[in-house]
């Protein structure tokens, strides 16, 4: 029987994908806002792997890229036509076969019917074609988001009930027949389970990456919000409840790393938005971690470096990405080590 493992996200990488936001996104009325955001993203993921990027011009991204400062010897721009720039869940998820590493193209319908996709769900067979990878790409009959799992790379999955049990992602499959499903095509035999937890805002249907993060040596990395004037105090107190219930591969409880509790935000029209240290990205040698202009900044990369000690901390100030309801860890995908063709 062939061994099948979905890695840890601080396991050895190749690079990271990113699709680049413009004009007829829905990013258009805060390009000048954004752009810059994912530039300084690319720039700081260029420091150390490769950075993949689509983008329907190439040409005016690489400038921009040139601009800022990214190595753009480690920068890869293929000409992908997008709906929106949320790789997390668009792109593809890698597992690896006896060591080698086989992608995965699950579906992907727009967090549940709720914006367009058809573009975007066609994106890596796209990136397929034009030989972004070496890896094979393999389509999978299922609706599942990137951000919706957490992985510690030995066969334990963290995820949340809001997303997964949606009747808007897979409603012809129970708890017991998603677990199955994803022990075939992950190798995973562990599943933790948030039944709470959320954040205002959020048009994912409570991914888990928003909220409580696995990272090495037994440890979860959570949301923590102090604040009982705060709507989001009770659900979260509860989900940190049931992170003291969860019980490592060795019976023993998790060490637990909260995160500081950013103020609120609210856009124009009076709406609060997503913002959340837990969405976080780790690359090889560092983490990059969204800041928000806020206080609690220096204390959520103090608790990150905490988690990932040896790795540099590289705060990124993702003010503009939640404007559309998403942070760092939402607009990037990884790419294990093996995977990408350079």
């Amino acid at each position: 029987m062939n061994d099948i493992r979905l890695p840890a996200e601080w396991e050895p990488q190749d690079g990271v994908l990113l699709a680049w936001p413009h004009e007829a996104s829905d990013w258009r009325p805060y390009l000048d806002a954004v752009q810059p955001v994912f530039a300084e993203i690319v720039r700081q993921v260029s420091r150390f792997e490769l950075a993949v990027v689509a983008a329907p011009d190439p040409e005016a991204v690489r400038e921009k890229l040139s601009r800022c400062g990214a190595d753009m010897e480690r920068v890869l721009i293929y000409p992908v036509e997008t709906n929106d720039t949320w790789a997390r869940d668009f792109g593809p998820i890698t597992v690896l076969e006896d060591g080698a590493a086989r992608l995965l193209n699950f579906g992907f319908n727009g967090w549940g019917l709720k914006f367009p996709s058809d573009l975007d769900n066609r994106i890596n067979r796209r990136l397929q074609a034009l030989g972004a990878w070496s890896a094979p790409l393999e389509t999978v009959g299922l609706i599942l988001e990137g951000g919706s799992i957490e992985s510690d790379g030995r066969g334990t999955i963290l995820t949340t009930e809001e997303c997964l049990l949606n009747d808007n992602r897979n409603p012809h499959l129970i708890r017991e027949e998603l677990e199955e499903e994803m022990h075939g095509l992950f190798g995973s035999d562990r599943f933790l389970w948030l039944a709470n937890g959320y954040l205002a805002g959020d048009d994912t249907d409570s991914h888990v990456d928003t909220l409580a993060r696995l990272c090495p040596d037994d440890t979860i990395a959570y949301v923590s919000c102090d604040d009982r004037d705060d709507e989001h105090y009770p659900a979260l107190k509860a989900m940190e409840e049931e992170i003291r219930t969860f019980r490592t591969r060795d019976g023993q409880p998790y060490r637990m790393i909260p995160l500081p509790w950013p103020g609120a935000r609210i856009d124009e029209e009076g709406t609060r938005l997503p913002a959340t240290y837990a969405n976080f990205l780790v690359i090889n040698g560092a983490v990059l971690v969204p800041t928000y202009d806020d206080p609690n900044d220096a204390a959520a990369l103090d608790a990150i470096a905490l988690a990932f000690p040896g790795r540099e901390i590289v705060g990124i100030d993702c003010l503009p990405l939640i404007l559309q309801h998403g942070s760092l860890h939402c607009v990037t995908m990884q790419f294990p080590k093996g995977t990408l063709r350079f």
